[in-house]
């Protein structure tokens, strides 16, 4: 037997909601029908994950820690250069442990996606950067004589 890749699901939504789902779906130049199945997989993942959000960001829709600037991505990253040490980062981070392993959570659950998005960090060089961050600017270290 094949495995189901999706399933067909009828709901009816208020006409106010409809029109709010047409309006999500064309900013991200998404159909209506992608609109409602990414945003119901949020929704799940938000129900299944503690601490967990997700925002558009300049690469697309990306699960964030709640009450923080930074996506999940960004906390495994940093947790990848204190060496796995959850504690270390929450202090770092002057969060409590639990957002750090929230974060853990659901990078195992979704290694690709982490994956992904810490490869497009990996691949991007000043000028992707200033690409999407218009206000960025070099900064050039000077060396300073120690007297």
């Amino acid at each position: 037997m094949k495995p189901v890749r999706s399933m067909v699901f009828s709901m009816r939504l208020p006409a106010e909601s409809g029109r709010r789902l047409k309006r999500i779906a064309n900013r991200h130049g998404w159909t209506p029908s992608d609109a409602s199945a990414r945003l119901v997989e949020e929704g799940l993942r938000r129900s299944e994950f503690a601490f967990l959000d997700f925002r558009d960001s300049p690469a697309g829709r990306q699960a964030y820690i709640q009450g923080s600037t930074l996506a999940v991505w960004e906390v495994i990253f940093l947790l990848r250069s204190y060496h796995g040490n959850v504690a270390a980062v929450a202090k770092h981070l002057r969060w409590p442990e639990a957002k750090v392993g929230a974060a853990v959570n659901y990078a195992e659950a979704f290694p690709a996606e982490i994956a992904e998005a810490t490869a497009e960090n990996d691949s991007a060089d000043f000028e992707t950067l200033k690409r999407m961050l218009p206000q960025a600017a070099a900064v050039a270290s000077r060396k300073t004589k120690r007297g």
